[in-house]
C-alpha cells in the first residue's frame, strides 16, 4: 500500500532540504555567480566564431586575388577589411547608389544572402575585359552588356566562396542582380546580419566588395567550422599522391663529399690557379653523395662525356631519403598554407 504523506511530513522534508543546502553553501568558499541573460543577444556571433569567419574569408580574398588577377591578366589585389554583425537596416544604409547587388542562395540552409560590388570597382573590371586598362568611369547605371560581363566576374567570385566555405558544407548559388527596392525587402530591418567587407585594388582604380549573410542561420555552420578548425587536418590519399608527383619534378642540390683527410698547411698556402693538389686518397676510396644536405650513399667520382658524375656503390638509402625529402616538403608546404 502506498504511503500517504501528511502536511507535517512534507514540511519536515522541505526543512531538511533547506538545512542541507545551507550547510553546503556555508562550507563552500566560492559562490556560483549569476548572470543576467539578454534575449536581444540571441543569435549573436561569438568571438570564436568571428575569428573562424575571418580565417575563411581571408582565404577567399587571397584565392580570388590570384584567380581574378590571372583571368584579367592585370595586377589585382584584394584583402579582407572587416567582418562585423549589423542590423540589416544599417547594412542598407551603407550601400552606395547606384551599385551592383545580387542575391546568393545558401545551401543547404535555404537562406538568401547579398553580394555588393561597388561600381567604382565594377566599371574598371568591365573595362579590362573589353580590352581597356581598367580606368575608373563616372558613376552611372550599367548597360545590359556591361551587366552581363560583370555577372561573369561575380560568378567567379561565388565559385571562390564555395571553395573557401566547402569545409563546413556551405554552398553559395548565384541567383540574379536585384534592384534597390527588392534588396530592401530581402530581410526585416532589425534582422542581424554578418557583413564582411573586402577591398580590391587595380592599377587605375579601387573599390569594395561586401558580403551580407543572415547571422542566425549561420550559427550551426559556424559551430562546425570551429570544431573543424580545432581538429587536426589530414590529407587525402589523392592529395598525398599528387604532392609526391609534384615533388618528383623538383630540383635539389647534390654534392660528392670526400671523406676526412689530412693535408699539409704549406700545400694549401702555396696554391695558385692551375695548381694540381694531390689528395691522399686511395683510388678505390669512395666518397659520400649528399642530396639536399642529407647523406644519400657512397659513390665514386666519374665522368660521362663533358659532365661529372657519381657512380653509386649501393642504393639502400634511396627510399629512405626520398621519404625524408617528401615529408619535409609536405611539412613546409602545410606550414606555408
Amino acid at each position: 500500500m502506498a504511503k500517504v504523506l501528511g502536511q507535517g511530513d512534507i514540511d519536515a522534508l522541505f526543512a531538511a532540504a533547506g538545512a542541507a543546502a545551507s550547510t553546503q553553501t556555508a562550507g563552500s568558499d566560492t559562490e556560483v555567480p549569476l548572470e543576467r541573460y539578454d534575449f536581444s543577444r540571441a543569435g549573436q556571433i561569438s568571438n570564436d566564431q568571428m575569428r573562424a569567419i575571418s580565417s575563411v574569408n581571408d582565404l577567399f580574398a587571397r584565392n580570388l586575388m590570384h584567380t581574378l588577377g590571372a583571368w584579367l591578366r592585370t595586377p589585382f589585389k584584394m584583402k579582407l577589411v572587416a567582418g562585423e554583425q549589423l542590423p540589416f537596416s544599417e547594412f542598407l544604409e551603407r550601400l552606395s547608389s547606384p551599385s551592383y547587388v545580387c542575391t546568393i542562395r545558401l545551401e543547404p540552409l535555404g537562406a538568401v544572402g547579398l553580394l555588393e560590388l561597388e561600381l567604382a570597382l565594377a566599371f574598371p573590371l568591365v573595362d579590362v575585359l573589353l580590352g581597356g586598362v581598367g580606368r575608373a568611369w563616372p558613376a552611372r547605371e550599367l548597360t545590359e552588356i556591361e551587366e552581363a560581363i560583370l555577372t561573369s566576374v561575380v560568378q567567379l567570385a561565388v565559385q571562390e566562396l564555395n571553395l573557401a566555405w566547402q569545409s563546413v558544407g556551405l554552398e553559395f548559388v548565384f541567383e540574379k542582380r536585384e534592384s534597390e527596392p527588392a534588396v530592401a525587402r530581402m530581410m526585416t530591418a532589425g534582422e542581424k546580419t554578418l557583413c564582411v567587407s573586402f577591398e580590391a585594388r587595380m592599377p587605375e582604380a579601387q573599390g569594395a566588395m561586401n558580403l551580407c549573410l543572415p547571422a542566425v542561420v549561420l550559427n550551426a555552420i559556424l559551430r562546425r567550422l570551429i570544431s573543424e578548425g580545432d581538429r587536426p587536418k589530414r590529407r587525402s590519399k589523392e592529395a598525398m599522391t599528387r604532392m609526391r608527383e609534384l615533388m618528383g619534378e623538383t630540383k635539389v642540390g647534390a654534392a660528392l663529399q670526400f671523406p676526412k683527410m689530412r693535408l699539409r698547411a704549406g700545400e694549401l698556402t702555396t696554391l695558385v690557379p692551375g695548381t694540381v693538389l694531390r689528395l691522399p686518397l686511395a683510388k678505390h676510396e669512395a666518397s659520400e653523395l649528399r642530396v639536399a644536405g642529407l647523406r644519400f650513399g657512397r659513390a665514386h667520382p666519374v665522368r660521362t662525356g663533358e659532365h661529372r658524375g657519381a657512380q653509386l656503390e649501393g642504393m639502400s638509402e634511396m627510399d629512405h631519403l626520398s621519404d625524408v625529402l617528401t615529408d619535409r616538403s609536405l611539412t613546409e608546404t602545410t606550414a606555408v598554407n
